[in-house]
């Protein structure tokens, strides 16, 4: 695989090579659209093709990233589960392998993603609406201010019903359940 300079990969030699800096491009623009930085994407690409697991000195000189940016990507990519680091180590480096199953990969990310939505949604949501409720039963509180607690308080009820059923999109995420009748093979 050829090396990254300024965020762009330099000209592939071969039909071969220049057939996958163009999915490696799309994979890393897709990406993007998602939240994950393009050259992370890139990283995901590149890796993917290797088809072997890489060390992080492996994969700067793939694409000529500093090692600061690197160990961010590294982290970024594991933390959205679309690469992990293996038990296993190369002369006492560590490993690191993307996931190859495109549709174990959207499972897992999209999961990730998803679920920690719902966790902070949810969290703020169970913490305001107490408080919200007491503001309308409080005789202190004006008719006016009562009114539009109440419209916040209906708000807050059609969220609630949104992440649950978010929660339950997540659980059939995470059982597979989309991915029925298709093999991952």
């Amino acid at each position: 695989m050829k090396k990254v300079t300024s965020g762009k990969l330099k000209e592939p030699v071969s039909p071969r090579e220049q057939f996958r800096m163009k999915v490696i491009d799309a994979i890393a623009k897709t990406m993007d659209l998602y939240g994950v930085n393009y050259s992370f994407g890139q990283l995901y690409g590149i890796m993917l093709f290797e088809d072997r697991p890489m060390t992080q000195e492996e994969m700067q000189a793939s694409m000529n990233m500093s090692k600061s940016n690197m160990s961010y990507a590294v982290r970024a990519l594991i933390d959205s589960k679309m690469m992990v680091k293996l038990e296993e180590k190369a002369d006492r480096k560590e490993l690191y392998e993307v996931e190859t199953d495109f549709f174990k990969a959207f499972q897992q990310f999209f999961a990730t993603k998803l679920q920690r939505e719902i966790d902070v949604m949810r969290s703020a949501i169970d913490e305001v609406f107490p408080s919200l409720s007491e503001m309308i039963l409080e005789l202190d509180t004006s008719e006016e201010e009562r009114m539009l607690c109440l419209k916040d308080l209906h708000k807050l009820k059609h969220a609630v019903r949104y992440y649950e059923w978010l929660q339950q999109f997540v659980n059939q995420l995470e059982s597979g359940q989309f991915f029925q009748g298709y093999t991952t093979e």
